[in-house]
């Protein structure tokens, strides 16, 4: 053997050495990606980036993070990070940029993540809400006839609320279109701005969430047209539920399971002490906008929301094939969005049933 090649193995022999008897860790470093790797078994420091809305159908996300519920329950070493939208199209381009890990959103917001992906970007883990959209008007209104020529909001194209007013009004025989136009004008805007232009008369009603409808009645004088309740089986559908994107649920599943944990003692938290969990909401609600609900606004809107983890699958998939039918969503097969074995195993921890695979 050369002398430069002797001297290089001794050289490789000795850092060998020296990396064997060296503490745990030492002079290592290693990227997010690589947590829990490693023969000590040290996990390394991961960021659960969770994004949520500050709506009362978005209560047990509020009550997880203001009571600490999911913080409490994630495993050491992981850090929760929590960031506020007003409506699911925002939540899922904050997916697809990769600056969220999960979300609480609306069926068509998850419908349009997995279609626009391919499958790629989330997959449903749990159910949060049910009910509490109605399709509020200006108190002349009394029917669905009276809408033509009317301007109406819904919070964003192409949300939850968004796709149910369209398809409401086309089973009316009333059209519209993504641009504004058709039978029926709708409008895309914020909740807090659409209650300023209901009550100014810019606009003759809004197919919204709670609080936004309750406002609407009391605030601006409103009637209730539509419930939306009323137009599905047992008047059950899925208003909001929690996506995880499958590069998080795969490289975290014990920190995906644990937040889970915190959801369900969320949802039982808001089921068995309403009146505390109504504080509690409306506290984290002005953390987010400044201003609470009014107490009379709360109290009106809260009996309208079934809080549950079961994600009521069958609601999603009529919402896509509306949502298809509309023009809003390209044709896509849903096989796969739903992954409900964490939650089945949550919930069988718990002593609790659990929910059937869709």
């Amino acid at each position: 053997m050369r002398p430069l090649a002797r001297h290089l193995v001794l050289v490789a022999i000795v850092a060998i050495a020296a990396a064997a008897c060296s503490p745990a860790g030492a002079g290592s470093s290693t990227g997010p990606g690589d947590a829990g790797a490693g023969s000590s078994g040290a996990a390394e420091p991961v960021e659960l980036r969770l994004g949520y809305f500050p709506n009362l159908t978005h209560a047990t996300a509020l009550v997880g993070i203001k009571q600490g519920f999911f913080k409490d329950a994630l495993p050491d070493g992981v850090t929760l990070t929590t960031t506020p939208f007003n409506a699911g199209p925002e939540a899922v381009e904050a997916i697809f940029s990769g600056a969220l890990d999960a979300s609480f959103i609306g069926p068509n917001p998850a419908i349009n993540a997995f279609s626009r992906s391919k499958g790629e970007a989330i997959r449903i883990i749990s159910g949060a809400t049910s009910g509490g959209a109605y399709l509020v008007v200006r108190p002349e209104i009394t029917s669905a006839a009276q809408l033509k020529g009317s301007t109406l909001a819904t919070p964003q194209l192409g949300n939850t609320q968004d796709v149910a007013l369209r398809a409401w009004l086309k089973a009316q025989g009333l059209s519209s279109d993504p641009q504004g136009g058709g039978d029926v004008s709708i409008l895309p805007q914020p909740n807090s701005q659409t209650l300023d232009t209901f009550k100014s008369g810019d606009i003759d009603g809004a197919w919204v969430p709670e609080p936004w409808a309750t406002r609407l009645i009391q605030e601006g004088g409103g009637r209730v047209l539509v419930d939306e309740r009323d137009l599905w089986p047992d008047g059950e559908y899925v208003t909001t539920h929690l996506v995880v994107t499958p590069a998080f649920l795969e490289a975290h599943p014990d920190v995906v399971k644990a937040l889970l944990v915190g959801l369900l003692k969320a949802t039982d938290y808001v089921n068995e002490q309403p009146a505390q969990a109504q504080t509690v909401v409306n506290e984290a609600i002005a953390d987010v906008t400044q201003k609470g609900l009014p107490e009379a606004v709360l109290e009106a809107a809260w009996p309208n929301l079934t809080f549950t983890m079961d994600p009521i699958a069958d609601s999603l998939s009529t919402s896509a094939a509306e949502a298809v039918q509309l023009g809003l969503l390209p044709a896509a097969d849903l096989t796969g969005i739903y992954d409900l074995t964490l939650l089945d195993e949550v919930l069988k921890e718990a002593g609790r049933p659990e929910i059937p695979m869709p």
